[in-house]
């Protein structure tokens, strides 16, 4: 390699964050929850998920494999799941196949309809918005005419404009995917925080300096929350205080 190759190289690494240590600590999928615990053989059957990988595949707004894998984990035994971004409805699908039978899986998504229903803020990124309506041009799902669908509930609408009032307190697992401007991580992760239940997980995909709005926001966020960010992903995790009441609810 030239010196101009390596300072080339040396520069998209700054760029992406790799040469400098990210605020919200690194750990193991295993500390994020039991069922990653590994044993002489590696991954045991508690993590066993019906899966669906994508391979080298480009899907738009797509989780990589272990993500996905995480997240399809994350819904055995779970009843109210929510996600903030449907796009293909990947995630949707996933969790719907491996949640528990009585569980529902609830996703909010703008409808190719309701583009002017998005409210860009100032200081927002205009290419993470760009990439929100493009997210936002599906009609069929990955879920949809599957034998899983009826535990689905597809909601259309502007997250900043979405009334989480019945979902407080009550979810299992909250998913942040949607829009990946500022504003908009900001609205839903403080809807997220208020509607998962105590013990219950909210996870946000995209942790990287090239996602600012989302890379950003965390960061601030991780100053009063204790957030942990899964080595070999873009997935930052909290885990509510299990003792945690409604006077002690994050706003």
């Amino acid at each position: 390699m030239t010196t101009r190759e390596w300072l080339r190289l040396r520069g998209r690494q700054r760029q992406r964050g790799l040469l400098r240590r990210w605020p919200i600590r690194k750990v193991p999928v295993a500390a994020l929850d039991d069922r990653f615990r590994p044993d002489a053989l590696g991954p045991t059957r508690a993590a066993e998920v019906t899966y669906l990988g994508r391979g080298t595949v480009p899907v738009p707004g797509g989780t990589s494999d272990t993500e996905a894998w995480i997240l399809a984990a994350l819904a055995r035994g779970a009843r109210r799941l929510f996600e903030f971004g449907t796009c293909t409805g990947k995630t949707t699908y996933l969790w719907a196949k491996n949640q528990s039978a009585d569980g529902t899986v609830t996703t909010l998504t703008l409808a190719p309809t309701q583009l002017d229903d998005y409210r860009p803020a100032p200081g927002d990124d205009p290419t993470a918005e760009g990439h929100a309506r493009r997210e936002s041009a599906y009609t069929r799902f990955l879920y949809s005419g599957t034998e899983v669908e009826s535990r689905v509930r597809q909601l259309y609408g502007d997250s900043k404009a979405f009334d989480e009032t019945p979902y407080v307190g009550a979810c299992d697992v909250v998913f942040v995917d949607g829009s990946h401007a500022r504003s908009y991580v900001v609205s839903d992760t403080a809807k997220a925080l208020r509607m998962v239940r105590p013990g219950g997980l909210v996870l946000w995909h995209d942790y990287s300096p090239e996602c600012p709005g989302v890379f950003h926001t965390l960061n601030d966020l991780a100053r009063r929350l204790p957030l942990v960010h899964v080595e070999g992903t873009t997935l930052v995790a909290y885990r509510r205080d299990p003792a945690a009441g409604e006077s002690a609810r994050e706003r």
